[in-house]
C-alpha cells in the first residue's frame, strides 16, 4: 500500500514538474530565441498532461505550466526592481513571484474549464479548447488595464503561421496555433490519423493568406532617421543632466537634418512641454529651415497639475509654426500600472521608491485621436507599452494612414529579453494592419519595420547612434485592420453553436436507440 501510495505521488510530481518545463520551453518560442516550434510542442504537451485528469488536478498542472512559461517569460521585469525599485532582495523575489503566480492564473483556467466540461474529447480540443483560450487571453489582455505579453500568437512572427495576421490578427494565429496542437495532441491520444485533417487544414489556410497581398506598395520612399539618444536612466531626470540631453539630441539630429521625417524617442525631452517653449520654437525654425519634420517624446502638465506623456510634431506639420501647446501632438492613452499610474499611490507610495519613481502619476490621453502630420504623411503613434494593444492601434488606423509610429524607453530592463519582445510585438502590429512600423528608443532596439513585419534596418541596444532607412509606404486595408476581431467573434459562437448542435443531436440519438431498445425488449 506504501509502495503504490509513493508511486501515485511520484507520478502527481512528474506531471507537474513535465509541466513547469514544458511551461518555460515555449519562452524559447518567442524573441530573441525565435524558435517558434517551441509554442507548439508546449501547448500539445499541456493537452496530453491534462488529458482524463480530474478538474482541481488538471488546473493545478495548468497553474504549473503558466509559472514555467511566466517565469521564463516575463522574469525579466525583475531587472526594474532590483535596479530602480530601492527594495531588498527578498521583497522584490515576492513581487515577481505575485505577478508569475497571477499570471499562471490563466491557463490554469483554462485548464479547469476544459476537463470540468465534460465533452468528447475531440470537440473539448478541436472546439472548445481553442475558443476558451482566445477568451481568456483576451481577459487577461483587459483585466486590471490588461497584461497581453506572451501572447501565443507573437511567437509565429517568423513562422509559417504569420500568414493569419493580417486576416485574424496576432489572436488569429493563437486560434491556429491552438488548433494545430489539439489536433496533434488528439492523434497521439486516438491514434487516428484523420485527426490531423485540421492541422492541415489550418496549414493549407495559412500559407494561401500569406501569400496573398493585402496591401500595395505605393512606390513612395520615405528617408527617416531615428535618433537613439542612449541617455543612462539614471542620469536621464537629474536637472543638472537635463541641457546636456536636450544638446545631446540637437547635435545628433543637426547632422540628419536632410531626412524627410527624424524622430526622438519616449521622453527624450526630459522636461515639461511648457517650460520650454523657446528651445522648442528654435528646433521648429531649424526643421522648417530644412524642409523636414521632427517628432520628439515629450511630458507636458496643464494647469489643474495632470501630468502627460506626449509626442508633438515640429517643422512642417501642416500648420504656421510652434506655439505651446503643440497644434500637432498626441497623448498616451493606455497607461502602464505601477509604472505610469499608481493605484491606491496614496499608501504605496509611502512604502517603497518602487512605487514613487520619477514621472510615475500621468493622466490619460483619449483612445482614438487624430493621425499627427510630419512633413505630409500621417503616422499613428502609439507610445511604449501601447504597441502591445493591437485594437487600440487598429482603431487609430485610417484609410489614409502612412505609419505606425512607436516611441519606446525600454533602458529600464536593461539587457535582459524584454526589448526583443517588445520589437517582436511591434513587428506585429506592422504584419497585421499592412503598415510600416517606425520604432524610435533610447537605448534600444530602435527599427524601422517595413508592412510585413520584417526589419529593414536596425540599432543594436546601448549604441548612441540615428538610424537611416528609406521606408516603401503602402495602399489599402488588410481583412484584420477593417473588421478587427470580428472574424475572431463569429468563430467562437459558431463553435458553440457546433458543440451545441453536436450534443444535442448525440442525447436525442441515445434517447431513440434507448426507446428502441426498450421496445424490442417489449
Amino acid at each position: 500500500m506504501l509502495a503504490i501510495q509513493i508511486l501515485i505521488k511520484l507520478q502527481v510530481f512528474t506531471r507537474l514538474l513535465g509541466a513547469v518545463v514544458f511551461g518555460a520551453f515555449s519562452s524559447l518560442a518567442f524573441a530573441p530565441y525565435s524558435f517558434w516550434p517551441a509554442m507548439l510542442i508546449s501547448l500539445i504537451s499541456l493537452f496530453l498532461l491534462i488529458h482524463q485528469q480530474k478538474p482541481k488536478f488538471a488546473t493545478a498542472i495548468g497553474f504549473s505550466w503558466g509559472l514555467g512559461q511566466f517565469a521564463t517569460g516575463i522574469g525579466w521585469i525583475y531587472v526594474v526592481i532590483k535596479q530602480f525599485g530601492g527594495l531588498p532582495t527578498s521583497v522584490g523575489l515576492l513581487l515577481i513571484g505575485l505577478l508569475i503566480a497571477y499570471l499562471a492564473l490563466f491557463p490554469a483556467l483554462f485548464s479547469y474549464v476544459l476537463r470540468r466540461i465534460q465533452l468528447p474529447l475531440a470537440l473539448s480540443y478541436l472546439l472548445m479548447a481553442p475558443s476558451l483560450w482566445l477568451v481568456i487571453d483576451w481577459f487577461r489582455g483587459w483585466f486590471l488595464t490588461g497584461f497581453p505579453w506572451l501572447w501565443p500568437g507573437y511567437s509565429q512572427i517568423d513562422g509559417p503561421l504569420a500568414g493569419f495576421a493580417p486576416l485574424f490578427g496576432v489572436q488569429g494565429i493563437t486560434l491556429a496555433i491552438l488548433i494545430i496542437s489539439a489536433s496533434i495532441a488528439l492523434t497521439i491520444l486516438s491514434r487516428k490519423l484523420l485527426a490531423l485533417l485540421p492541422t492541415v487544414i489550418v496549414a493549407i489556410f495559412g500559407y494561401v493568406s500569406g501569400n496573398i497581398q493585402w496591401v500595395q506598395e505605393t512606390g513612395n520612399t520615405v528617408n527617416v532617421a531615428m535618433v537613439q539618444g542612449n541617455i543612462p536612466q539614471e542620469l536621464k531626470w537629474l536637472p543638472s543632466q537635463r541641457w546636456t540631453t536636450l544638446f545631446s539630441y540637437q547635435d545628433m539630429t543637426r547632422k540628419n537634418w536632410d531626412a524627410d521625417i527624424i524622430i526622438w524617442p519616449e521622453a527624450a525631452i526630459p522636461e515639461i512641454e511648457r517650460n520650454l517653449s523657446s528651445f522648442l520654437i528654435s528646433l521648429d525654425d531649424a526643421a522648417h529651415n530644412n524642409d523636414t519634420a521632427l517628432i520628439v517624446g515629450i511630458l507636458d502638465r496643464d494647469p489643474k497639475g495632470h501630468l502627460f506623456n506626449k509626442v508633438i510634431v515640429l517643422g512642417k506639420n501642416g500648420t504656421e509654426g510652434y506655439s505651446y501647446p503643440a497644434p500637432q501632438s498626441y497623448t498616451k492613452h493606455h497607461l502602464l500600472m505601477f509604472g505610469e499610474y499608481m493605484p491606491f499611490s496614496d499608501n504605496l507610495r509611502t512604502l517603497a521608491p518602487l512605487f514613487n519613481l520619477p514621472m510615475s502619476s500621468f493622466s490619460r490621453g483619449n483612445y482614438a485621436q487624430p493621425n499627427i502630420n510630419a512633413n505630409g504623411y500621417k503616422l499613428v503613434p502609439a507610445i511604449c507599452y501601447e504597441i502591445a494593444f493591437n485594437e487600440q492601434v487598429r482603431h487609430n488606423l485610417t484609410p489614409d494612414s502612412d505609419f505606425i509610429l512607436t516611441l519606446s524607453n525600454d533602458t529600464w530592463f536593461g539587457t535582459s529579453i524584454g526589448p526583443h519582445q517588445h520589437l517582436e510585438i511591434a513587428r506585429m502590429r506592422a504584419l497585421e494592419n499592412g503598415k510600416p512600423v517606425l520604432r524610435a528608443t533610447n537605448t534600444g532596439l530602435t527599427a524601422a519595420i517595413n508592412y510585413k513585419g520584417k526589419l529593414i534596418e536596425q540599432i543594436m541596444q546601448f549604441e548612441t547612434v540615428v538610424l537611416r532607412a528609406n521606408i516603401t509606404t503602402t495602399d489599402g486595408q488588410t481583412p484584420y485592420t477593417y473588421f478587427g476581431n470580428w472574424l475572431l467573434y463569429f468563430w467562437i459562437v459558431l463553435s458553440g453553436l457546433s458543440i451545441l448542435i453536436l450534443q444535442q443531436t448525440k442525447t436525442i440519438r441515445l434517447q431513440l436507440n434507448h426507446k428502441g431498445k426498450s421496445k424490442y425488449r417489449a
